[in-house]
């Protein structure tokens, strides 16, 4: 499931190399990890982590609070990114969308902004339509992922034959969904469409979730019980 990182790592900014990106990828994944769970999963000393984690911090790319924990010994600590480190991440045609969207809200109205950005999901669903023909909803979701990821969502997917999981743990249109979050049920119905099942929001990030991340019950039910996990 560590398979779409090195593709966003290639978007940031050249300044950010080695461990110091690693750091900024797994926080954005995870939404907040303690420097003791960072080292454990990128191999690396805890005295290495936290110069990476201070130098970060200097740059003002993540932050830190205090952790309340169960038990005996002094509250650690948990990072996360800023709103700087959330900006390292691309916002594909933020700008111009957002003016793209401004001009059809001034001459024709709401709802037809809202159509234009809804018809990018019908011509996805139609683009994908020869892959997802005859596709069981291991490969569904498999297709699916990477499309997903392949737009900037840094997409995660799971799935056996009766039900799956998908994570995006980007938003690669925030901006414009937060001015527009009909296009985030549009998302609904489009992943309910080439899924070809019931799909159900767990966690929103226009709600401060840390990622958008959606069940999955497949409409029909095969004898295999096959996982994959898919994010090319």
């Amino acid at each position: 499931m560590q398979q779409p990182l090195p593709r966003v790592a290639e978007q940031l900014p050249p300044g950010l190399k080695g461990p110091r990106v690693d750091v900024l990828l797994e926080l954005k994944r995870s939404g907040q990890l303690c420097a003791k769970d960072l080292a454990r999963r990128m191999g690396l000393s805890l005295t290495a982590i936290r110069h990476h984690l201070k130098e970060l911090e200097a740059g003002g790319l993540i932050r830190y609070q205090r952790q309340n924990r169960a038990g005996v010994g002094a509250p650690g600590f948990v990072y996360s990114l800023t709103t700087a480190g959330e900006a390292l991440f691309p916002q594909r045609y933020k700008e111009t969308l957002t003016q793209l969207l401004d001009s059809v809200v001034a001459v024709e109205g709401r709802e037809a902004a809202v159509r234009f950005l809804e018809s990018h999901f019908e011509q996805l669903a139609h683009r994908l339509e020869p892959e997802l023909e005859g596709a069981n909803p291991v490969q569904r979701m498999a297709i699916i992922t990477r499309a997903r990821t392949e737009d900037g969502y840094m997409a995660e997917g799971a799935a056996t034959f009766c039900c799956g999981t998908l994570t995006e743990h980007h938003c690669a249109i925030r901006a414009v969904s937060e001015r527009f979050p009909e296009i985030c049920t549009a998302e609904q119905r489009f992943l309910e469409r080439t899924l070809g099942g019931h799909v159900e929001r767990r966690q929103h990030v226009l709600q401060g979730d840390g990622a958008c991340s959606y069940a999955v019950r497949f409409a029909r039910n095969g004898e295999q019980d096959v996982t994959v996990e898919e994010s090319e």
